[in-house]
């Protein structure tokens, strides 16, 4: 590389870290500029961890730890979402307390959303006695606060949740460790796994709290909870219609829950979370929990391999329900499954490739997935952070494209059929990770600094021109992108 170049790259550098940054805030409408209290690692930031980090306990259960519902005793309000505990007493969480769920009514209101939490899960006597020890709340309720306030697309507040803040909000804790899949009230070790049942009951119970008057019901989740929403969607369908006699209309929406089978990882002998791929991970616990998956995702599966509904792509392909997909392009549990790590002062040019090929992979798995927001970040989650109208595709906030979608959907609308200027598939077209100018910002885990991406690509590339290669990828479009604000 010449001196020349070098020296207009680093030019270029310093244009370009200010630029994103006032694209950022340009983005914003003058209401979403006042809001406060956003938390590192789950409101705008995400972090880049090592790969010890990477395959810790702690990091497995990274999202377990998300204050997107943060318990206020001190300020009580007709906003908070109130702690109920289900009426079937014999539906409990994983050591036999009784589940429930936080209801906020919206009097007068015929929508709902029913947001699952996310969580990983445990598959074993081992796994299941790490996260009890850990996060004992993911497995019992006895320590759930009466109130939750909620955030994203259940707040209560307009200014944060513009068409959704005044509809009948539940929150649905994690406490069955199955990614909502288990039906089984006690194993061998003690443990109840009857994540299934669980969102069963819930629903049952909330038919005379007005679910029964419903003209549209949304079933949400993150992570495992996202996995959980594909995996149940057509059983809530079929037992709303079975129990209320009414036409509700049934959808979903699934966060960072559409994981891809595993490539590229090197499967172990999965004794404990910190070693484990997603694949055994789910082989294992699926005989555990006695888990329940769609009967017509199942019959498209040799025996044996029922497992693979997990997947978002092969359960996607049986299922009858409308879903919106909200997909990272670059999500750091897919790239954590795929054992890459992301951190940037070891950073090697086949890992640069590596979360490229993922970015590949899943555009091309949401190609026919008519609902979609796919930004291409590397992040995990975001239906309920607080800033989640930041983000943007094609200059489409997310919660325009879910408006959007849903208003398809009640005008009887073909699948692919968008209103014109209200777009909801929306995949973005740049070709690297953060690429779009809207993406939350990156901090070296070592120093605490924010990374550039373009300052990675050129570490990545002068290390290869120093070894006598030539890296992968042109540079000049990568930076084309960032003086265009992707």
């Amino acid at each position: 590389m010449k001196i020349l170049e070098v020296f207009a790259i680093l030019l270029i550098l310093k244009e370009v870290r200010p630029q994103t940054k006032r694209s950022h805030k340009m983005s914003m409408k003058a209401p979403f500029q006042k809001r406060k209290n956003h938390h590192l690692n789950t409101e705008g930031r995400a972090t880049l961890v090592s790969p010890a980090d990477l395959h810790s306990v702690e990091h497995s259960l990274v999202q377990i730890r998300n204050p997107t519902l943060i318990p206020q005793h001190d300020q009580k309000s007709q906003e908070d979402m109130k702690l109920h505990f289900l009426k079937n007493t014999m539906v409990t969480c994983n050591d036999g307390t009784t589940a429930g769920y936080y209801l906020r009514e919206a009097k007068g209101s015929k929508r709902w959303i029913i947001f699952l939490e996310g969580g990983w899960c445990c598959y074993s006597k081992e796994t299941c006695g790490i996260r009890y020890d850990n996060v004992k709340r993911l497995m019992s309720s006895s320590n759930w606060p009466q109130t939750r306030k909620g955030s994203g697309i259940i707040s209560p507040r307009p200014d944060e949740n513009p068409y959704w803040w005044n509809v009948n909000a539940v929150f649905v804790p994690y406490c069955s460790s199955d990614v909502w899949s288990g039906n089984i009230s006690k194993t061998q070790d003690g443990y109840a796994f009857m994540g299934s049942v669980i969102i069963q009951e819930v629903i049952r119970d909330l038919v005379p709290r007005g679910l029964k008057q419903a003209k549209s019901v949304i079933l949400a989740g993150s992570s495992a909870g996202g996995t959980g929403v594909l995996i149940n969607i057509d059983r809530v369908a079929a037992l709303v219609e079975e129990i209320t006699s009414e036409s509700i209309q049934v959808r979903g929406l699934v966060d960072s829950g559409w994981f891809l089978d595993s490539k590229h990882a090197k499967q172990s002998d999965c004794l404990d979370i910190s070693k484990c791929a997603l694949t055994e991970a789910i082989k294992k616990g699926l005989k555990l929990w006695n888990g329940i998956l769609p009967e017509n995702c199942k019959q498209q599966l040799k025996k044996g391999d029922e497992w693979r509904c997990f997947y978002g792509p092969r359960v996607f392909a049986s299922m009858k329900s409308p879903i919106f997909v909200v997909q990272w392009l670059y999500d750091q549990e897919q790239l954590r499954i795929e054992n890459i790590q992301t951190e940037f002062q070891s950073m090697t040019e086949n890992q640069w490739n590596s979360i490229q090929n993922i970015g590949r992979e899943f555009k091309k798995s949401l190609r026919e997935v008519p609902a979609v927001f796919a930004p291409a970040c590397l992040s995990h989650t975001l239906i309920t952070k607080s800033n989640w109208l930041e983000f943007q595709v094609k200059s489409v906030t997310l919660a325009k494209a879910l408006h959007c979608w849903d208003r398809s959907l009640q005008e009887n609308r073909a699948p692919k059929a968008a209103i014109r200027g209200c777009p909801f598939h929306l995949i973005d077209n740049c070709q690297w990770p953060h690429c779009n100018p809207t993406c939350p910002a990156i901090y070296d885990s070592t120093s605490g600094q924010e990374v550039s991406i373009l300052q990675m690509f050129l570490k990545l590339r002068l290390e290869s021109q120093r070894r006598g290669q030539e890296p992968k990828g042109d540079l000049g479009p990568l930076m084309s992108m960032l003086r265009n604000s992707g």
